[in-house]
């Protein structure tokens, strides 16, 4: 029966009473029962429960009173609840401000501007200043006072104590026995009865300390006579000899070596003799090529010279002067073909024809010989040589002007511009060097003193310098200025011939001992590199004018073809690379290849020996 009044009770209990009256009277009917207090009757809890409602109250279990809520934190818990931000204020998502910008700040931030006192100096900061240095003065204020050192106390034998910590060197180790110290070497150990007479003879301390001899068996050989005292001297030197400890550095003979570039990108460059030039019948002493690469021409001992056709090796014309030709040049200038030949104590100047007519027609108006009569005018300078000692003449035998000087004349070397050549002659003292003009037909002497014997000269190929080669080092002489400007020691023997570099700063220098030595002028006055090349004396030197090749001729028979690359770069040294070793010719006399000379515009290279031939070596 109880059930179910209890069960009509619930259901006007649904009816009459609202969901949230409901909840809110079992809310105060739990915390009354916590409390001890029972409500006295159902209105009053019904009453309690409006009064709480309308005043917004609740129970604070923790403190056990009655909180009474305001607005703001009903409206605060409302939005808790809803999952919003407790104050309304706040925004979870602001616009986003850029407080670094992109653009260029014309103006400071602080506009104010700075003042003045940062631009005046410190009137407080002067005072002071004077203060400390009248302080410094009168001795107040010490300045770098160091403290006193005092002798320092040290025990005089206290090092000993670290000998321990050093290393321990251990003694050498003797050496090991070899083949000829067997009871049976072999025959090539077992010196002869001569061998051994000469062992007697020598000094104690050059002879052998053991001879070899052979046993048929190990049981017949004899004690050794000498171990006792080898034992000795081994303790003496282990006693005695203070040892050392040598650092051994484990280095790569590979690494040693340049690294040089392949001779394959080095290319072109001579290596094959393509064609022989035969005709002389004495040695071939000079050779000479035209500024066209036409022409070749070659002077011998027979006393003639030739001049041949490049390419197919024709002889084109031969004058017999007969006397050993020491030296040809063929003018430089194109529109010249002029040939300079040195014959004893005369220099020929040949007009070879091979220009066209106009050319030919200048060539006859410059070697007539009335018009090189300009030294006899009063007003010649100084500097000009009398007739007794070069005499200008015309030559009807071979349609030349001959010079003819006062003593045997080696070389003739023509500059860039095909007007000036100079004569040397190596015995001629202070006139030795002579500097010819053909225009104007004027013979004047250098205005520099020689020291030592002359043996080669040469012209800058772009400024107004001089090159004069003695027989120990090479002076560089400017000619305008008329001072010497630098000199080059070889360090050689005796030099023999010297070329320059078609850029003008560098020089190699030929030797009799068989050295090459290059010299970059720019860098220093001694050698930058020096190339033992050649096991007898070097006979001439040349540079190529274009390509970045130079060789070397000798006479062990060999020319040497080298690659010398120099860079406009002055902190870059140049760069050399032996390239070929071209050989054919025969010795005469002792003699090999006596001249070689580059073929001024291919890599192609000529060489004249003592066999009397002339070769063409090509790529």
């Amino acid at each position: 029966m109880m059930s179910q009044k209890m069960m009509t009770m619930v259901k006007v209990w649904r009816r009459v009473i609202p969901l949230k009256m409901r909840l809110l009277l079992i809310i105060q009917w739990e915390m009354f029962l916590l409390n001890g207090t029972r409500m006295k009757s159902t209105l009053d809890m019904i009453l309690l429960g409006r009064r709480l409602r309308r005043k917004r109250k609740i129970y604070d279990e923790y403190n056990d009173e009655i909180v009474e809520l305001t607005k703001e934190e009903t409206r605060m818990i409302r939005r808790v609840l809803k999952g919003m931000a407790p104050h309304p204020e706040f925004d979870p998502y602001p616009t986003a401000v850029d407080w670094v910008t992109i653009d260029k700040a014309e103006h400071p931030f602080p506009d104010a501007p700075e003042p003045k006192r940062r631009f005046v100096p410190s009137k407080w900061e002067s005072k002071m200043i004077v203060r400390l240095v009248r302080g410094i003065r009168k001795g107040l204020i010490k300045v770098d006072d160091k403290p006193k050192e005092e002798n320092r106390v040290y025990l005089l034998w206290g090092d000993d104590r670290n000998l321990t910590e050093r290393h321990h060197i251990p003694p050498p180790k003797p050496k090991l026995p070899g083949h000829e110290e067997s009871y049976n070497p072999s025959l090539e150990y077992i010196p002869t009865a001569e061998e051994v007479k000469k062992y007697e003879l020598m000094y104690e301390e050059d002879r052998p300390k053991f001879i070899p001899k052979r046993f048929t068996s190990m049981r017949s050989v004899p004690a050794y006579d000498k171990a006792v005292r080898e034992s000795f001297d081994r303790c003496l030197d282990l006693y005695l000899c203070p040892r050392t400890q040598k650092k051994r550095i484990n280095i790569d003979p590979e690494s040693l070596k340049p690294k040089l570039p392949s001779r394959k990108d080095l290319k072109p460059y001579p290596t094959t003799c393509y064609l022989e030039y035969k005709g002389h019948k004495g040695p071939v002493v000079s050779i000479s090529t035209d500024s066209t690469g036409q022409w070749i021409a070659s002077g011998s001992n027979d006393g003639t010279v030739r001049v041949w056709e490049v390419e197919s090796g024709r002889c084109f014309r031969v004058w017999e002067l007969g006397e050993a030709v020491q030296h040809v040049a063929w003018n430089p200038s194109p529109e010249l073909p002029v040939l300079a030949v040195s014959v004893g104590q005369d220099v020929f100047l040949l007009n070879t024809g091979l220009g066209n007519d106009e050319e030919n027609r200048r060539v006859d108006d410059l070697l007539h010989v009335e018009s090189h009569m300009a030294h006899n005018e009063p007003g010649a300078s100084e500097a000009i040589i009398s007739e007794t000692i070069v005499k200008w003449s015309r030559d009807d035998n071979h349609g030349a002007i001959r010079l003819n000087h006062y003593k045997t004349v080696s070389s003739v070397e023509w500059h860039r511009k095909g007007d000036y050549f100079s004569t040397l002659m190596p015995y001629g003292e202070s006139k030795a060097v002579l500097v010819h003009q053909l225009s104007k037909g004027l013979t004047q002497r250098i205005p520099f003193k020689l020291h030592g014997l002359p043996v080669s000269t040469a012209f800058h190929p772009t400024r107004s310098i001089f090159f004069i080669s003695t027989k120990k080092n090479v002076r560089i002489y400017d000619l305008l200025k008329q001072r010497l400007i630098k000199k080059l020691e070889t360090g050689v023997r005796e030099v023999s011939s010297i070329a320059i570099h078609p850029g003008g700063d560098n020089v190699i220098v030929g030797s009799k001992d068989g050295k090459l030595c290059w010299f970059d002028m720019d860098l220093s006055s001694q050698p930058y590199r020096v190339l033992n090349c050649h096991p007898k004396d070097i006979t001439r030197v040349a540079f190529h004018r274009s390509y970045p090749l130079f060789a070397s001729s000798s006479d062990d028979c060999t020319a040497y073809v080298f690659h010398g690359m120099v860079y406009s770069d002055l902190n870059q040294n140049p760069l050399i690379v032996p390239l070929e070793i071209l050989r054919g010719h025969a010795s005469v006399n002792g003699r090999g290849v006596l001249d070689c000379k580059f073929h001024p515009r291919q890599p192609w290279l000529f060489t004249a020996g003592a066999d009397s031939v002339i070769k063409l070596y090509c790529h």
